[in-house]
Parts: structure tokens; C-alpha cells; sequence
């Protein structure tokens, strides 16, 4: 197999994620200023694109309200530091189902809403991208269940793409990659996509490198994707997906260590990723030409 290294990458910063992670390390930002301020940080430290999520200010828990993604995406379009935004479009699709001798009626932890209603803050911040996960998947928590159906994946692709914004495949298995090539097949989604492959999150791809290969080759030659896993494995990824021909995510949504014993940064973890990059003889591209590479449009909120 030849080496087609990535010479020009982009990182992608994934701020704070929906997870438990707030309460396991002070660095995971909550309220909306440090959402935004820690985007900014990393932005300044080389990432292109940051991810953002939002959470409660006061408990931690993750969060969908419009008010909150406004409040983040207006201080990071107003600060001096020029970033892609990518927001979440995830949350609204979580099933918790009661325990296997009784599992309904649902958990009250269910949030399962509208494609439009999932959209809502996509359609008032108009990102540069947004996620689209592209299928349904257990999750190494209780009885969840990831839930995107061929049809709200759809409806909701088709929107994006009405919008303007650029939709994120996040893949968590081959199958979600099959399907994604279905929306381009069947004009929902345009092509070239843009593809982030997600290994090593249970119970979706494991990460070892034959699987983690079975992906990339799944993926259209055009296509653009990034690839990342969780926990000590963040950054070995980095370097097997620049190896492997594709674009890099870190970030506190992934993994809260710097090292042993030493809770990261989201800044820390993006100036780690750069080294390593470039240490590899890579070039950290800016966010003017990912948006080239890419085709996005950066838009002002409504």
C-alpha cells in the first residue's frame, strides 16, 4: 500500500462535547464565554475549525438551547481571531430505553425531537458546517441509543444544504459510511463531502488500524475527511491520519489528558497536535484555506 501523507492539514478543535466529561476536569468550559474563549484559545493555538457543543452554565449538562449556541457563536465571530465554526446538529436524537424486562415507555433521559427542531440553531447561527451523524449506534452508556433514521438523516441533510452550511458526516461504523454515499448518490447531500471518521467510541468502529483503514478506503478518492479517537489514543491518531491521507480533530470532547496526571487544555491539545504535524513535515493550514479547500461560506447570524 503506497504512503499518501496529507501534506497540507487542518485540525479540528472539538471544544467541549455532550458527554459527562464537566465534572472529571475544570478545564471543560461550560457557559457560553468559555465555550467561545476556549475556541478562540485553540483557534489561536492552530486549529482551522473549532466544534462546538453547549452545555448548562450552571450544571454542566448538555444543552441544545438556541439562546446559549447564539450567545457562543456571536463571541467567536466577534473576536480578533478568524476560525470556521462547526456546531453540533447531534443532540435531539438520544433514546434511553427502561431496563430489558420493561423497556417501555422510555427513559425520561429521552431526547428525541423534529429534524427541525435539531436545526433550529443551525438555522439562526448559519455555521460553516454543522454535524450530520449518519446513522443510529448503541452507546457504552446503560440502554442509549444514538437514533438517526434514513429519514431524518434526509430531511435534515437536505436542509443543511439550503442553508448554505456544509454538513460534517460523522461516521461511526462502515455502515454510517455506506449510507452517507447514499445521500450523495440520491442528491440530498452535494459532493464533495466532508467526512469525519470517529474510532474507538464503544460501541461503534473499534480503533485498531485495520479497521480504522477499512474506513479511509471506504471513503470516496474526492471526498474530504478527518479522523480522531478518544481517551490515550488521541493523539496516535493524529498521526496515523495524516499518514493515511486525511485531516486531524482533538479536543476536550475527546480526551481530558495532556499526559499522565496532566489534565489538557483544548489549547495545549491543539499546540500538541501541531507539533506532532509538523513534525511530520506537514503543514497546519489557516481557516481561510479550509474554507477554499472545503467550499464553505461563512455567513453572518440571523
Amino acid at each position: 500500500m503506497p504512503l499518501h501523507m496529507t501534506r497540507d492539514v487542518f485540525i479540528t478543535c472539538a471544544v467541549t462535547g455532550s458527554g459527562s466529561s464537566q465534572d472529571r476536569s475544570p478545564h471543560v468550559p461550560r457557559s457560553p464565554e468559555q465555550i467561545a474563549n476556549s475556541a478562540i484559545a485553540a483557534a489561536k493555538a492552530g486549529a482551522a475549525i473549532v466544534h462546538c457543543h453547549v452545555r448548562d452554565p450552571e450544571t454542566g449538562a448538555p444543552s441544545r438551547d438556541p439562546k446559549l449556541y447564539r450567545e457562543v457563536t456571536d463571541r467567536i465571530r466577534d473576536a480578533e481571531v478568524d476560525v470556521v465554526l462547526n456546531l453540533t446538529a447531534g443532540m435531539g436524537g438520544d433514546m434511553v430505553f427502561g431496563p430489558p424486562s420493561a423497556p417501555l415507555p422510555l427513559n425520561d433521559a429521552t431526547d428525541m425531537v423534529s429534524a427541525e427542531e435539531r436545526l433550529v440553531h443551525i438555522e439562526d447561527c448559519l455555521p460553516e458546517i454543522c454535524t450530520l451523524d449518519c446513522g443510529t449506534m448503541n452507546f457504552a452508556e446503560a440502554d442509549y441509543v444514538m437514533t438517526n433514521t434514513p429519514g431524518m438523516l434526509t430531511t435534515m441533510g437536505a436542509r443543511m444544504e439550503a442553508l448554505g452550511v456544509k454538513p460534517e458526516i460523522e461516521a461511526f461504523d462502515t455502515g454510517h459510511l455506506w449510507y452517507a454515499k447514499q445521500l450523495v448518490k440520491d442528491g440530498v447531500l452535494s459532493s464533495p463531502a466532508l467526512v469525519q471518521l470517529c474510532m474507538g467510541i464503544p460501541w461503534g468502529a473499534p480503533n485498531d488500524l485495520n479497521t480504522f483503514m477499512a474506513m479511509v478506503n471506504n471513503v470516496p478518492a474526492d471526498w474530504n475527511w478527518s479522523a480522531f479517537s478518544i481517551g490515550r489514543d488521541e493523539m496516535p491518531y493524529v498521526a496515523a491520519s495524516v499518514l493515511a491521507g486525511g485531516h486531524v480533530r482533538v479536543g476536550l470532547e475527546d480526551n481530558l489528558w495532556l499526559g499522565k496526571g496532566e489534565l489538557a487544555t483544548n489549547e495545549a491539545l491543539v499546540s500538541r497536535a501541531v507539533s506532532i504535524i509538523e513534525n511530520m513535515g506537514a503543514t497546519v493550514m489557516g481557516p481561510d484555506a479550509v474554507r477554499q479547500k472545503l467550499g464553505l461560506t461563512k455567513q453572518a447570524p440571523r
